[in-house]
């Protein structure tokens, strides 16, 4: 079987085709930039020109492809409007799909995303969604809480820089996983027909609140977090008001994703049956606390080592001067 994966060089994708080729699948990988995506060629990867902007780009890349999974996503310094990467071009890759007979095709949304119809960035997504379900394809949509890695700039890096750690609410629950466990799972799921035209959840063993994970960053680290809260007030305004210039138009839908954490997201879901069905054993699926260990573990040696670096630098400028 032959794979397209689109969005291929980023958090999720990257992890998607390294556990494609490592399973013996041949990988095409859609990218605009072949510089960008050379590490993808040398893992064994096919690089093949595409941008979901350009729609002429992108029927010509599903020659001799079986199944496409989608990873692509808006990009934060994407100043165009976001519904030329979220919607118009995802309608042209199912259409292609459709046309070039596509066995099976994976699409990655936000979980619980039908409560919060009023985001932009959520209802496209559905809207996508619903396009997949009346498409006739062999789809599988997997429901994503929030991943591992985007927890490190949003937590761990301001913690270790001693900067501010900006939190909205309370109240929002959510299952974070490791985007290499969602690799795994959605290709081990290519070979199930269960999965066949079907929406599921993919999420992490334990759910966290913001502050359960701000605590648990202070004990690994030993350093103290400087934490401030948005006022949901504040948050709305700048919303509305991001809105009225277009450059900031992408600023705008990422404050509505936040106003959706803000309102009590929940992000947790039972994974026995899909588990049991994948054949994956619960306990494999990394934990938070080891994910983050081994991160400041990694930070904390590599400090070392620049200060040991730094010391025996001035030690030989002082020895030289004297």
């Amino acid at each position: 079987m032959t794979l397209l994966v689109v969005g291929s060089t980023g958090t999720l994708g990257r992890q998607v085709v390294r556990k494609a080729l490592n399973e013996g699948f041949q990988v095409k990988c859609l990218v605009r930039s072949f510089r960008k995506g050379a590490f993808l060629k040398e893992w064994g990867a096919e690089l093949i020109y595409g941008d979901l902007s350009i729609a002429e780009s992108i029927p010509l890349s599903l020659y001799g492809v079986s199944a496409i999974i989608d990873c692509s996503t808006s990009r934060a310094n994407h100043l165009n409007n976001i519904e030329l990467i979220e919607l118009k071009s995802k309608y042209i890759l199912i259409e292609s799909a459709i046309k070039a007979n596509i066995k099976r095709y994976i699409f990655f949304s936000i979980f619980n995303s039908f409560n919060y119809q009023d985001i932009p960035i959520v209802a496209l997504k559905l809207m996508v969604e619903y396009r997949l379900k009346i498409s006739g394809l062999n789809y599988t949509i997997f429901h994503l809480p929030g991943f591992f890695q985007g927890l490190i700039p949003q937590y761990a890096l301001p913690i270790l820089d001693k900067q501010f750690v900006w939190i909205t609410s309370e109240s929002s629950l959510i299952s974070y996983i490791n985007t290499q466990d969602v690799a795994k799972m959605t290709i081990n799921s290519l070979s199930i027909d269960q999965f066949n035209q079907n929406i599921l959840p993919l999420v992490g063993n334990k759910s966290w609140r913001s502050l359960d994970i701000i605590n648990l960053c202070e004990q690994i680290s030993g350093r103290r977090a400087q934490t401030n809260k948005i006022p949901i007030y504040l948050l709305n305004f700048l919303k509305n008001f991001t809105k009225l210039f277009q450059w900031t138009w992408n600023i705008s839908e990422r404050l509505a994703f936040i106003e959706m954490l803000s309102r009590g997201y929940n992000a947790s879901a039972q994974m026995k049956e899909i588990l049991y069905i994948l054949q994956i054993d619960k306990k494999e699926l990394e934990q938070l606390e080891v994910y983050l260990q081994e991160y400041f573990e990694r930070i904390m040696k590599k400090l070392k080592e620049l200060n040991y670096k730094i010391l025996n630098n001035n030690k030989s400028i002082n020895q030289t001067k004297f």
